[in-house]
């Protein structure tokens, strides 16, 4: 893509912003040297971005389309950002054959700079509060989602779920020791769920077999066990918990087990924002300025028009479908596995050791998020995600476009410079104002060779995870103080920069030093 081309597609302040943020890194790195200035410009930058859409709340949701009381306030219904959009004559492809520009063919395209680390992260923190419908049949409207980076697949939505899962001695979880590493419990026995674990659930149990059902972990969320990587971060924050469980015991020996534990709680969630903001959103972006989750940010940030309360919304969901990322063979341990036999994978994890299993995500190289790169076993999602945004009349990618402040296209090859891409979709589609915006999302060029996302799916992201993450009520100036989270507490969040660090301190039964990285190569 020419420089040209991406002024008249991505517009030209759009442009100028992207390549002021990825060039000069003299310059940044002298911004960043000196604090107040770095504090300033981390506000300022977080704040510009989340700006690039209208605030919250959304007139509109997914419950009808005219706003009412009812609509405003009920958030089992999902947010939207813009009207749905009725289409009388449908020249859309059907969704089945939509999903086929998705399908990888023998070789992954690679990502440039992700490793497997990344997309097992990614899926696991946002399956935390992008949840769809919990019943069968599933109404694309709805949702089962608390709206809040809460920390659900350790502890469970709902306060039964969460009673389950606890010791109540020592602000501590249930778990067992496996090969002198920590994990959560077994779910079943004889392929029975425990009775004390009465208020879990377990998505597709009914399909599993009573051996594999003995192999579950109990775990607070129902996907807990959907995949390895999903297990492993799992298992960590169970770790995570339980160590600074015990340290706020030591410290705080007249506390009793409830405070223990819903201050460890309060650490454990900061400590996943502060992970998200600066590891995860820092590797996303490909920009020198590394954004922080400052003490003060959340003060910084009060009265800006879109600090409301969490509202997940319904595209929010959607650009999350990363399936690109995961290769089609995961290295596990001395074996290459195909994905399809890491799912319901927690069994595979004590033999090599967590600490072996994220060095090897670590090491492996993820795949390219975009058309022709998701391995053919995830194909029916993207078949139910086409399928469900036509469903709730979700508008098309040109409407996205300019509601986030870019050009609308005209044509397909201003989608993508790549002929195998706007051919496909000039095959399948009749004209570019038709283009699902699940399909154009992913269709879209990134901005540079260097770039992870699309600039369309980049912005999206930039917006709904800055402002999903930084309104957390754990963060308001109030309330982020050592009275919430006792100076231990203050001192662990302080300490913590990368997933790394805790995975440093929790992997006794193997303490060697351990590559754990989002990024093939480290950016500073």
């Amino acid at each position: 893509m020419t420089s040209a081309r991406s002024i008249a597609t991505d517009g030209l302040e759009n442009r100028l912003r992207f390549l002021a943020l990825t060039s000069g890194r003299p310059l940044w790195d002298l911004v960043q040297a000196v604090e107040p200035l770095r504090r300033r410009v981390n506000a300022s930058l977080i704040d510009h971005a989340v700006r690039e859409m209208p605030p919250r709340p959304e007139p509109l949701s997914t419950m009808a389309d005219y706003t009412s009381w009812a609509s405003l306030t009920d958030r089992s219904y999902s947010g939207r950002h813009l009207p749905p959009v009725p289409v009388a004559r449908d020249d859309r492809p059907a969704p089945e054959r939509a999903a086929d520009l998705f399908a990888r063919g023998d070789t992954m395209v690679p990502c440039p700079r992700s490793t497997v680390l990344f997309a097992y992260f990614a899926q696991w923190f946002t399956d935390g509060f992008l949840r769809g419908d919990a019943n069968v049949p599933r109404d694309p409207r709805k949702n089962s989602s608390n709206h809040h980076i809460d920390l659900n697949q350790l502890y469970g939505l709902r306060e039964e779920a969460t009673a389950a899962l606890r010791t109540f001695e020592g602000g501590r979880l249930k778990s067992q020791f496996v090969n002198g590493g920590e994990f959560p419990p077994y779910l079943c026995e004889h392929g029975k769920v425990k009775a004390e674990f009465a208020p879990l659930s377990v998505i597709r149990f009914a399909e599993l077999t009573d051996a594999q059902r003995d192999t579950l972990f109990a775990t607070g969320s129902d996907r807990g066990n959907i995949q390895i990587g999903f297990t492993m971060l799992t298992v960590l924050f169970l770790r995570e918990h339980n160590r600074v469980a015990g340290l706020l015991a030591e410290n705080n020996r007249h506390w009793d087990d409830e405070r223990l534990f819903q201050t460890t709680r309060n650490v454990l969630i900061v400590l996943l924002i502060k992970l998200v903001v600066e590891e995860y959103i820092n590797h996303i972006t490909p920009y020198h300025f590394r954004f922080a989750l400052d003490s003060d940010l959340s003060r910084t940030l009060a009265h800006a028009p879109w600090h409301r309360e969490n509202w997940a919304s319904v595209e929010f969901n959607l650009v999350y479908r990363w399936h690109g990322l995961i290769p089609s063979h995961l290295s596990v341990g001395d074996r290459e596995l195909p994905m399809a036999q890491t799912l319901t994978g927690g069994a595979l994890i004590p033999g090599p050791g967590l600490g072996r299993l994220i060095e090897d995500a670590s090491h492996q190289r993820a795949g390219r998020i975009g058309l022709f790169n998701t391995d053919p076993v995830l194909r029916e999602v993207d078949v139910a995600s086409i399928a469900e945004s036509r469903a709730l009349d979700l508008a098309p990618y040109n409407s996205y476009r300019a509601h986030c402040r870019f050009p609308r296209v005209r044509g397909f090859e201003q989608v993508s410079g790549d002929e195998r891409v706007s051919g496909a979709l000039r095959e399948l589609y009749r004209d570019v104002d038709d283009l699902d915006l699940y399909v154009g999302l992913f269709a879209e060029e990134p901005g540079s060779p260097d770039a992870i996302l699309p600039p369309l799916l980049t912005k999206i992201i930039a917006i709904d995870a800055f402002s999903q993450a930084l309104t957390n009520p754990l963060l308001a100036p109030r309330v982020f103080n050592a009275a919430t989270f006792s100076p231990q507490g203050l001192r662990v969040i302080a300490a913590t920069r990368t997933l790394s660090d805790v995975v440093h301190r929790n992997i006794p039964e193997d303490p060697r030093p351990r590559f754990v990285s989002m990024s093939r190569r480290a950016k500073r």
